[in-house]
């Protein structure tokens, strides 16, 4: 718990919190389709009429119910920072495969990513799917960038048993890089053109409670055009997150970029955990630009810090963010249809001293769940800041 959301964090406690206001809370509207979308910001905010679930960028493209959903969100427009760029892949360390499908296999992956570099895949024309039967794990010394390129063709899979990728500059069986692994500026590590899915990380707690697809804590982490589908962690725990992905120690507090991505997309392709089930960070700053997340669900009971007779968690069905002086910071994302059975259907927020910023712009927030507490005027949305989030050109509403 990165400083502890704890009892400081006005609203995320039992039935005396002051946002905890259930079905009557205000902006949480009834569930009727004619909700109320808001926009503003420093600038103000414009109250107007939208339907269910409007321009969020879920259903178009998908190809169907059965479809696997594209990666990122088609309407978002967000220029790109240019360090969250997709890297060059030119003269890779590894080439996973010789071309043939058989070729791709678990054993090749694992050894792939232990020697670091750049790692590419050739498994032959079609769209290829490789179930791990152990963890990825990066070996601390084999950068300093790591990037692994699926060419838009490659899933990683967990099988529903196993955790897909780990990355820990602190762990020593990968290797200790510096004297200050909470602090260091690599592995860089950059997953693009991917798809994650069925990882879980249950039963893994001893290296840091969550990430059923992606565990990150060190170095850096940038995610470019990649999907994420049907990830699981522990269902339980107060500050346990990231079904997709955990993150935590980026280096001086540089963010994480996520861009062109999507967590979900659709009925079916969801992923699942106590808390957090897109993203989960602690102290760690996060841009997003130009995804999607929809159909996630936070499905920890007992809040922050955790009820009596609970396991806690449950909040955040999108994006779960805990600590200090952080940042997060999403333009172009669609965000609808995820719930949380406590705070923040979409997002939870928390800067426990009250330092950290949530920007939301261009972005559209709807028909996400909170069936515990949010803040009120922002529907799906549990916060606690410096102020009220930076919302701009964007809408959020039930």
């Amino acid at each position: 718990m990165a400083g502890g959301a704890g009892s400081s964090a006005a609203g995320q406690g039992g039935n005396t919190s002051p946002n905890k206001g259930g079905a009557t809370a205000e902006g949480q509207g009834g569930g009727s389709s004619g909700g109320k979308a808001m926009m503003g910001g420093s600038g103000g905010v414009v109250v107007g009429t939208v339907g269910a679930s409007p321009s969020t960028g879920g259903a178009p493209g998908t190809g169907g119910a059965n479809a696997e959903p594209p990666a990122g969100n088609p309407l978002g427009k967000c220029a790109v920072p240019a360090e969250a760029m997709s890297e060059s892949i030119a003269n890779p360390r590894t080439v996973v495969g010789d071309g043939t499908p058989q070729s791709c296999t678990s054993d090749a992956f694992v050894a792939a990513v232990a020697k670091g570099g750049v790692i590419t895949f050739s498994c032959g024309a079609k769209p290829k799917t490789i179930i791990l039967d152990r963890t990825a794990k990066i070996v601390n010394d084999t950068g300093p960038k790591i990037i692994i390129d699926g060419g838009g063709k490659v899933t990683l899979s967990g099988g529903g048993k196993v955790r897909i990728l780990y990355q820990n500059t602190c762990d020593a069986a990968q290797k200790y890089t510096t004297i200050h692994c909470q602090n260091q500026d690599s592995p860089q590590l950059t997953l693009q053109n991917l798809t994650f899915v069925d990882g879980n990380s249950k039963g893994q707690n001893a290296n840091g409670d969550g990430g059923g697809a992606v565990f990150v804590s060190g170095g850096r982490l940038k995610i470019v055009n990649s999907r994420f589908f049907r990830n699981v962690c522990e269902n339980g725990g107060q500050d346990l997150g990231g079904a997709a992905v955990r993150m935590l120690s980026q280096e001086q507090g540089l963010p994480v970029y996520v861009v062109g991505s999507t967590f979900g997309g659709q009925q079916g392709f969801g992923n699942s955990c106590s808390n957090g089930a897109g993203i989960s960070g602690l102290g760690v700053s996060v841009t997003v630009v130009n995804s999607l997340f929809s159909h996630n669900q936070a499905v920890g009971m007992g809040a922050n810090p955790a009820r009596s007779g609970t396991p806690g968690g449950g909040s955040g069905g999108a994006t779960y963010t805990d600590g200090l002086t952080f940042t997060l910071s999403l333009c172009g994302v669609a965000m609808h249809d995820n719930t949380a059975n406590e705070g923040g259907g979409a997002i939870f927020y928390v800067s426990n001293n009250n330092t950290g910023s949530l920007v939301i712009k261009d972005s559209v927030l709807t028909s996400n769940v909170s069936k515990g507490f949010e803040t009120k005027g922002y529907p799906g949305i549990f916060v606690q800041a410096k102020g009220n989030p930076d919302v701009s050109g964007a809408t959020i509403a039930k």
